[in-house]
């Protein structure tokens, strides 16, 4: 410590300030017979003039450099010193002395570490019209809601939500995503804001709710615990409408669906929609949010990870995230229904096992198309099955053999090994690119089987690949969840689709272009352990 008091220019040696103010003249005195150094400065001393003895080689070393002071420098270099560090570690360098806590006042310190930490790049110069310094900004609302940034599922029973947190000039605002209105897949995302927070004042920051047409009004923010937070609104009035329920549910209907009631004419789709605005419009006032992640990226993933919009029948289009999980992929709500509610994995995909669709002639057929998948299927149990009998036999040598090769249509099962457990992530994404059928590079003919229904007729024509995979399906409530075969088809790197045979339906999925910030999961782990999260909270 006395070493660093010496290189600030504080302390013994030159007599800090602070402590003279509280020392009597008795005090003072006697610390002025002190010696200058202690014992642990001497030592260090002494081992510096040692150490530049023995550099020279000769008997006398050279004498040691001059000390030097940081309050010796000029302040403008002092302030570029001070702005490169990060702000968190600034207020424990004003306590240091007076003058660095004067220099710490300095807006052009705040203002690079509001850009370079929170990419804030309006002109901050502006502030001092309202008398709202930097430093405030930094302070009370930056650093002060840092913990609420990136992508966030509300609480929402079974419908989940896509909210992203970020910083939006001089206000923080959290954006809430909405699919295109249904059967349109690859629109693009709907927006809008649910909150703000910006400084009117020097005092605090203020929070304001924006749900409702009556404009900005009075709400509040809670940091609940770590990666969850509630929001509240403290004027609820202004959410309603002079109308009654009955203006609420038309405009609400024209934003969630595009359409009026008299619109739809399928009478379970009108129940359906009913019963999300009656639910929904409980949540109005207090809503809570928990964090997630979008999936990390592997170079041998059959394609890019991330948010997907996909078609869910008479529920309309729903927000899924696809991710690779070594030997296969899944797709995870985010937003859900009454049936299957957000969290859950709505589709899982085999990537060891590669179906080959036949003509598109024999496709038509459902049942060629049904007899394939349930051959897979089989040979799926068998596999299963003789991987449980073999493991007590293999024990912990159970990972060495070979992965088996992705299966190309139904094939009659192996009494090989099961797949390799010991495989990377990615690996079986990678395998299955290799074997890519080349077609000119424009893929094979698809077409769907007659009787499959889909919402959207608009489905592309050519498929890249195709493999066996499963899908959630459920009772009203979530009921009697089972998952049953179906057939996954890769189109290009930015749509997907999923044939339930059960259903005898068909989900197209195209890729959320929407860049979300602050949304990377800090590790894979941190990533399955939150996929964990959602799914038990709706199980």
């Amino acid at each position: 410590m006395a070493v660093c008091a010496r290189l600030c220019g504080v302390g013994p040696s030159r007599g800090c300030r602070r402590r003279q103010q509280r020392r009597g003249p008795a005090e003072t005195a006697a610390a002025d017979s002190e010696p200058d150094t202690d014992p642990e400065e001497e030592c260090i001393e002494a081992g510096a003039v040692a150490l530049c003895g023995a550099e020279g080689g000769r008997g006398a070393g050279p004498s040691p450099p001059p000390r030097c002071s940081l309050l010796e420098l000029p302040p403008e270099l002092l302030v570029e010193i001070f702005a490169s560090l990060p702000g968190t570690d600034l207020p424990s360098l004003a306590q240091v002395c007076t003058k660095f806590r004067r220099i710490l006042l300095t807006d052009t310190i705040w203002r690079r570490r509001c850009r370079e930490e929170y990419g804030v790049c309006e002109n901050l110069r502006k502030l001092e019209i309202t008398g709202v310094s930097c430093r405030d900004v930094y302070a009370k609302l930056l650093h002060r809601y840092r913990h609420i940034l990136g992508l966030w599922q509300p609480d929402i029973g079974p419908y989940g939500g896509l909210l992203n947190v970020v910083v939006d000039g001089l206000f923080i605002i959290g954006w809430m995503y909405l699919p295109p209105h249904d059967p349109h897949v690859d629109d693009p995302m709907r927006f809008k804001p649910l909150f703000r927070i910006h400084l009117m004042e020097r005092k605090s920051a203020t929070v304001e709710c924006m749900y409702g047409h009556r404009g900005p009004h009075n709400g509040h923010i809670q940091i609940v615990k770590k990666d969850e937070f509630s929001t509240k609104c403290n004027q609820t009035d202004h959410h309603r409408m002079s109308g009654g329920r009955q203006e609420e549910f038309r405009t609400w209907l024209r934003e969630e669906w595009g359409r009026t009631l008299e619109d739809i004419f399928h009478e379970h789709m009108q129940e359906l929609i009913l019963m999300k605005f009656i639910y929904t419009s409980q949540y109005d006032n207090c809503l809570t949010y928990r964090r997630i992640y979008l999936p990390p990226s592997h170079p041998d993933d059959l394609i890019r990870p991330g948010l997907f919009k996909g078609t869910y029948g008479s529920h309309g289009l729903e927000i899924v995230m696809l991710s690779f999980h070594g030997k296969c992929a899944r797709a995870t709500k985010i937003t859900g229904d009454p049936n299957i509610p957000a969290g859950q994995q709505t589709v899982e995909i085999d990537l060891m096992h590669r179906i080959q669709l036949p003509d598109v002639e024999n496709l038509r057929n459902f049942n060629e198309l049904s007899r394939i998948v349930l051959e897979v299927r089989e040979q799926v149990r068998l596999e299963q099955q003789q991987q449980q009998e073999d493991r007590p036999e293999d024990g912990e040598g159970h990972g060495r053999h070979s992965p088996r090769e992705p299966q190309h249509g139904p094939a009659q099962p192996s009494a090989g090994p099961p797949a390799e457990k010991g495989r990377e992530p990615g690996d079986g994404g990678a395998m299955a690119a290799e074997e890519q059928p080349a077609q000119g590079g424009q893929g094979q003919p698809f077409v769907l089987p007659v009787g499959v229904s889909s919402r959207n007729e608009d489905y592309p024509r050519t498929c890249r690949m195709c493999f066996y995979g499963t899908g959630l399906i459920a009772g009203h409530g979530f009921t009697s969840p089972e998952r049953t075969p179906g057939v996954f088809i890769l189109f290009d790197q930015d749509r997907f689709g999923f044939i339930w045979l059960e259903l005898k339906s068909f989900s197209l999925y195209s890729r959320v272009q929407a860049s979300f910030r602050n949304a990377d999961a800090p590790s894979p782990q941190a990533f399955e352990d939150m996929l964990k999260n959602i799914q038990s909270l709706t199980s």
